[in-house]
């Protein structure tokens, strides 16, 4: 994949020689800031094809053959995808960004000692303000070099994490997350609830940072809390994001307090709306599926972290079926997957539905990528900006490369994307059409310094854990 300015006529690049002279470029053509050119390109709400796409002004203007895109545009900066895939950036619809600082802290454990015999007490002790700036950084760094361009976060202090995100040009929906013990940035809830009045105030309306509430799941918030979040979330508008029927002991939990499950926990509680988001909805019987589909509830299928922790398997097949609304998501990359790799959790969901089905046709290549895409920006409420390459919405675009020896030949651009390639076969992100990475060098973070900072606070965290 090659990267020009303006200065090199486009007829030299399309010739792929030099020293070709070509004719002269009309000097009517219709301005733009970039043209990917000649790459396979994958809209996901429609056939692939090889030809080229404009953007201006962080719009998608034109896609097409190449022939009409460089007949009507010129551009300053010009890239040549030929041997490569131009899709969507993905949208890893439920992580926890900051914890990319705990990354390897606890491996091999169940979900309920994981959390309250190593995550709580290390957040106690170490989460901060910096702490989230700085794993908000190497996450992004993390997720811009593997083709992620949104992200739904939950976790605290999400205004620093939005500043942060803000910076590196991701587009993130960022929940604040609210429970029903002391938190690292609120002690109390009526604290959390200030702080989340705070949080939207400052950031609803932004272009890339959409707020949300974030309750943690129904068995850390109590019923009348989870009351006053739905209604919180319906006065300020913004949506809700909360784990779900993630393990078997939640489930028991929920069972022995309210006699239910604790999707229709929240369904009694008129907590279910097209604005909530649930992560997981691994333990879902038939009637919680029809809830979910009647309140237009999303789901977040995260397969690795499913698998790392043995939570079980989605219902993937039935809630598609069904009309779920359902997303990919990593979940946190500290002992619950320990990556935000996209591409990566894209195969494993494949590869789970398929074993665990016994049925290899169970789910293919062309799902998941749209799972992985505009599945993410439906359950967000994003996909009438995201997930798609159209004309009119944002440029949100990933350039992959596919002339690895480890995908060619290709066959179906889907199946090499979700079965042979990886994170780091991603040679571009450009979010709502600004470069974020260009031949793999990332341009709105300073790596160095992001790891530096990442360094300092494993040995913080090392230091902390040691003191116990």
């Amino acid at each position: 994949m090659k990267f020009t300015s303006i200065a090199m006529p486009l007829i030299l690049l399309l010739s792929g020689c030099a020293s070709a002279p070509g004719p002269a470029v009309s000097d009517d053509r219709a301005r733009a800031d970039i043209l990917i050119l000649d790459g396979t390109i994958v809209p996901v709400t429609s056939e692939p094809f090889v030809g080229s796409l404009a953007i201006d002004d962080g719009v998608i203007v034109a896609l097409g053959p190449t022939s009409g895109i460089v007949d009507r545009y010129s551009a300053d900066e010009t890239i040549d995808a030929s041997g490569a895939a131009v899709l969507p950036g993905f949208v890893n619809a439920h992580t926890h960004a900051p914890m990319t600082l705990f990354r390897g802290i606890a491996d091999d454990l169940p979900l309920m000692e994981w959390l309250t015999g190593f995550i709580f007490p290390a957040e106690a002790e170490n989460v901060d303000r910096d702490f989230v700036r700085a794993g908000t950084r190497l996450a992004a760094a993390e997720m811009i070099r593997s083709g992620t361009t949104t992200f739904a976060d939950m976790y605290y202090y999400e205004s620093d994490i939005a500043e942060e995100t803000r910076r590196t040009g991701l587009r993130a929906v960022l929940g604040e997350t609210m429970i029903d013990f002391p938190a690292p940035d609120n002690p109390t809830w009526d604290a959390a609830v200030a702080y989340v009045r705070r949080f939207v105030a400052r950031w609803k309306g932004d272009e890339l940072i959409t707020p949300a509430i974030a309750p943690h799941a129904p068995f850390t918030v109590s019923p009348e809390h989870l009351q006053e979040v739905r209604a919180l979330a319906t006065e300020l508008g913004v949506p809700i994001l909360i784990h779900l029927a993630e393990t078997t002991d939640e489930v028991s939990q929920i069972e022995t307090r309210h006699q239910t499950s604790p999707t229709r926990l929240l369904a009694n509680l008129g907590f279910l709306a097209d604005d909530v988001v649930g992560a997981h909805g691994i333990h879902l019987d038939d009637e919680d599926i029809r809830l979910l589909r009647r309140y237009e509830t999303g789901i977040v299928h995260c397969p690795e972290s499913n698998m790392m922790l043995a939570s079980g398997v989605a219902r993937v097949g039935d809630l598609l079926a069904a009309g779920v609304e359902l997303g990919l998501g990593t979940d946190g990359p500290a002992g619950s997957n320990n990556n935000l790799d996209m591409i990566e959790e894209m195969a494993s969901a494949a590869r789970l539905q398929k074993i665990h089905s016994m049925d290899s046709s169970a789910i293919s290549s062309r799902v998941v990528l749209e799972m992985a895409t505009m599945g993410g920006a439906r359950v967000l409420g994003l996909d009438d900006l995201i997930g798609s390459l159209e004309v009119g919405k944002r440029a949100d675009v990933i350039v992959i490369d596919l002339e690895d020896p480890g995908i060619q030949p290709v066959y179906s651009v889907e199946s090499a994307i979700v079965y042979a390639a990886n994170g780091a076969d991603v040679e571009a992100t450009i979010v709502d059409g600004k470069m974020l990475m260009r031949n793999r060098r990332l341009l709105t973070l300073d790596e160095d310094e992001v790891m530096r900072d990442a360094q300092v606070i494993r040995d913080r965290v090392v230091a902390s854990l040691a003191a116990e």
